[in-house]
């Protein structure tokens, strides 16, 4: 296979956190950057007789890139903190069409991700540049469980800062991902008000 990331620069590609699990493994990811390489890839499923996979997607299967030692701790992770993954669905609701723990995150505590079928960050970005309008499409959110910032808010007692630390964790994976917000301000607000939660 020949995985590949669409982003709206070189930059924005280069530092994305989809690209962490396959960094530490030593896997060449494809970066593209140009507005109509988004479209492109739709319509070029392979080349060269390898399959080309967005490493953006929700249904990327990284257990291939994994020894059995490794697939069975993973399994193990997914059990342990599955209550977690229900608090935060709970939390973020209609935000979000699902929650999973992270097998491609080493650094960032969380990402999001499109589901197999439906349209790209990139897509919508383009299809909207030309006027074109786009249904609302919920992410999947994903949880690195190893970061110390998310095992901090599963130890968070109190729902109503629970539910705060969820809306920042996902408006920071939004943030990351699409590059904007539709309420920065709201975000700012939160984060200042668990940033001063912190210092009492």
């Amino acid at each position: 296979e020949i995985y590949f990331l669409v982003a709206d620069s070189h930059e924005a590609a280069k530092h994305s956190p989809h690209l962490e699990v396959f960094r530490k493994k030593g896997i060449e990811v494809l970066l593209l950057s140009d507005r109509i390489d988004e479209w492109l890839m739709q319509h070029l499923t392979d080349f060269d007789g390898k399959k080309l996979r967005s490493v953006a997607k929700g249904g990327l299967d990284l257990s291939k890139l994994d020894d059995e030692e490794t697939k069975k701790a993973q399994e193990e992770t997914e059990k342990q903190f599955a209550s977690v993954t229900e608090r935060f669905k709970q939390a973020l609701g209609e935000q979000v069409k699902d929650v999973k723990v992270s097998h491609r995150l080493t650094d960032s505590p969380a990402c999001v991700v499109t589901d197999e079928f439906d349209m790209s960050t990139q897509m919508i970005k383009l299809m909207e540049s030309v006027g074109q309008k786009v249904p609302e499409q919920k992410p999947i959110f994903e949880l690195n469980p190893e970061h110390a910032l998310v095992k901090h808010i599963a130890d968070v007692a109190d729902e109503d800062q629970f539910k705060q630390w969820a809306d920042v964790l996902l408006e920071q994976a939004l943030l990351s991902e699409r590059g904007s917000l539709k309420n920065p301000a709201s975000f700012v607000t939160r984060l200042n008000t668990l940033l001063l939660s912190l210092t009492k």
